[in-house]
């Protein structure tokens, strides 16, 4: 028969920190699209008072939606992961996390990044 140890209180702890820190990103994420998205209406601005004439290609406003929308499914994401740890400690086992979700993560972060430079690239 298999005994199961209380969880912890500072692996509880840590897991509502690990959840307070995917609460963040994920408003984080929501923060920034939002700023991506009013990018357009910031460089149509400048380009009035400076008499520039910047072409406008409509990227900023389906990436920064797409942004908000990431932020939200991070959210969702760690409120699961919560969960889930919060089970195995309360079972004594353990919750690692899949790595099929971290690389899923990595690869999200580096397209952002590399629609952001070329993006910014682009309007130099």
């Amino acid at each position: 028969m298999e005994q199961t140890s209380p969880a912890k209180a500072s692996d509880t702890l840590a897991n509502e920190r690990t959840y307070l820190a995917y609460l963040r990103t994920s408003l984080s994420f929501i923060a920034f699209g939002f700023v991506i998205a009013r990018f357009a209406l910031f460089t149509r601005e400048i380009s009035l008072i400076a008499h520039l004439q910047l072409q406008q290609s409509g990227s900023s406003l389906f990436f920064g939606v797409s942004m908000a929308f990431f932020g939200v499914l991070v959210g969702l994401i760690g409120a699961w992961r919560y969960f889930v740890t919060d089970k195995a400690l309360r079972e004594a086992k353990n919750g690692a996390l899949s790595i099929w979700l971290a690389l899923s993560g990595a690869i999200v972060t580096a397209l952002v990044g590399s629609i952001v430079a070329i993006e910014l690239l682009r309007l130099r």
